[in-house]
């Protein structure tokens, strides 16, 4: 009993003391928690410093950019032993105080080496407590394994004059079919540089045209002779070849199809490739209806680890206003705005999610906008998917049976259309992004690394950019991203797909009239 007294009184005393702490005061013991946890091994102590999923710049150097979560970084620190030392002195140079907004300047010595950094942290006052929300050092990072020490990606031109290349599919190390968006189908040997055009494809393909982008009707950019030339996602998108290909020799190939009125749409088709000859190519899914306007196709596909062939439709709408009631994307009866699930042949599987008696064959998932790549991921199975937002709103998606992704009501970006505010049907949930990024990266065809060139990167998930040329990696643990490394921030060029190739080379595809086929290669091994 007296021990239950002492304690409350204790407590009560505590207490009195907290509420004649001023805010510098409770900044201090955030900050002491911070310093302590990273000089002593208690990662929980640093997390406990931090509002959760805190974003930290770390460092810029090497031609990358690279942040993690504050969880990821707490958790370097339970390597050694909780109580250990490391080699680091730190303190509190200075605080300043805003209302419930704080900046702090923290220095830190490793005696050994003579070396000193900063941290620079902002913190906020969140329901009453002190929380770091963001962290920015100076310090170079310290490699935790020697494969970390390791990682110099270059980039090596391996083919060019490639017309706007789309994707790509490996039949061998030294032997790929690369689609070009607006030219052909090559098979190309990586070794001898020899490429070759594909015969037997349909002669429905869109293609790119001399367009007026400064006049619009309704959105639809008009054909026009004094116009400029702009990089709308017409003509031929992936090529994905059979699971069983080296049985059937099926080759899958999705593109715009247009019609007798030049009014253009998502088509999926497969053939049997003999040398390079196409042959018994029928059509697998057609997104009717046509429509006008050469963009939000869509068109990603991928087999998944259920043998199934799953397939992005674009929403095509290039402004939200130009949408119906309901939006195209959350219409279960309209083909557009939709991931697809069929099988090989086209027919549809038994086992796909009920959207009820007016939904569209073979539909598995809405709320999409223009989504281009998929990738599965080795560990999970789960397909993760990119989709473009309209003002920034740039998102990575992992695809679930029945979904409804929110486009156009749930975005993380803005619209192209002022104060647009389409009615939600009654009853609809929205499933929320795994990943966002803050500006634009227009991410396309990504792919999970998996090679000898990269050990540290095992698992990551690449992901390119048409938007400033920018290509991401992305550490990966299940449903979510810990940390985000941006490569080759002094060498930007537009990015249309990543791809491994079987021996584990990572190769890049770049979205230009004289398009080229990258490999990155490790300078340091």
């Amino acid at each position: 009993m007296k021990r239950a007294i002492f304690s409350c009184l204790l407590f009560l005393l505590f207490s009195l003391s907290a509420l004649g702490q001023t805010d510098q005061d409770l900044i201090k013991r955030v900050l002491n928690k911070f310093i302590d946890g990273t000089t002593y091994n208690y990662p929980d102590t640093i997390t406990s410093a931090f509002h959760p999923g805190t974003s930290m710049f770390l460092y810029n150097g090497s031609d990358t950019v690279w942040s993690v979560t504050s969880e990821e970084y707490a958790s370097w620190y339970s390597r050694k032993a909780p109580g250990t030392r490391n080699n680091r002195m730190g303190s509190i140079v200075s605080i300043d105080v805003v209302l419930d907004v704080a900046f702090a300047k923290l220095q830190f010595i490793i005696p050994t080496f003579g070396n000193r950094y900063y941290d620079l942290l902002l913190l906020k006052k969140i329901r009453g407590e002190w929380k770091i929300v963001a962290k920015c050092t100076s310090a170079e990072p310290i490699p935790q394994t020697p494969q970390e020490m390791i990682a110099t990606p270059v980039k090596e031109v391996v083919i060019d004059s490639l017309n706007r290349p789309w994707s790509m599919a490996f039949l061998s190390e030294e032997e790929a079919i690369i689609a070009e968006k607006d030219e052909d189908l090559l098979l190309v040997n990586l070794t001898t540089k020899e490429r070759q055009k594909i015969s037997g494809l349909p002669n429905d393909v869109g293609r790119e045209v001399l367009i007026d982008t400064t006049k619009h009707e309704q959105g639809v950019f008009p054909s026009s002779t004094h116009g400029q030339r702009h990089s709308f996602n017409a003509g031929w998108f992936q090529v994905l070849l059979d699971p069983d290909f080296a049985e059937n020799n099926y080759i899958y190939v999705s593109y715009a199809a247009e019609n007798e009125e030049l009014a253009s749409t998502t088509k999926v088709i497969r053939g049997k490739l003999s040398g390079i000859q196409l042959t018994d190519v029928e059509t697998l899914f057609l997104a009717e209806p046509y429509s006008h306007g050469l963009f939000h196709y869509g068109g990603g596909m991928i087999f998944g680890p259920d043998g199934k062939l799953y397939i992005t439709i674009g929403e095509r709408n290039f402004f939200e206003h130009l949408n119906p009631v309901p939006p195209l994307s959350q219409d279960i009866s309209d083909k557009r705005g939709k991931i697809i699930r069929i099988n090989p042949d086209g027919s549809i599987p038994n086992d796909n999610p009920d959207f009820g008696p007016d939904a569209i064959p073979g539909l598995y998932a809405t709320g999409i906008r223009a989504s281009q790549g998929l990738a599965i991921d080795p560990v999970t199975g789960n397909i993760w998917f990119s989709e473009h937002g309209t003002i920034q709103g740039d998102e990575l998606n992992i695809l679930t049976a029945g979904a409804n992704y929110g486009w156009p009501h749930r975005t993380t970006g803005g619209y192209r259309t002022k104060d647009y505010n389409p009615p939600i049907i009654p009853g609809t949930e929205f499933t929320n992004p795994v990943h966002f990024w803050d500006q634009t990266v227009a991410p396309t065809g990504l792919t999970f690394y998996s090679g000898r060139a990269f050990p540290q990167w095992e698992g990551n998930l690449i992901v390119p950019g048409l938007s400033k040329g920018s290509l991401w990696r992305l550490t990966v643990e299940d449903e979510t991203v810990i940390s985000a490394e941006e490569l080759f921030i002094d060498d930007r060029v537009r990015l249309r797909k990543a791809v491994v190739s079987p021996r584990g080379q990572l190769y890049l595809l770049t979205d230009e009239e004289n398009g080229k086929l990258i490999r990155v290669k490790n300078a340091k091994r």
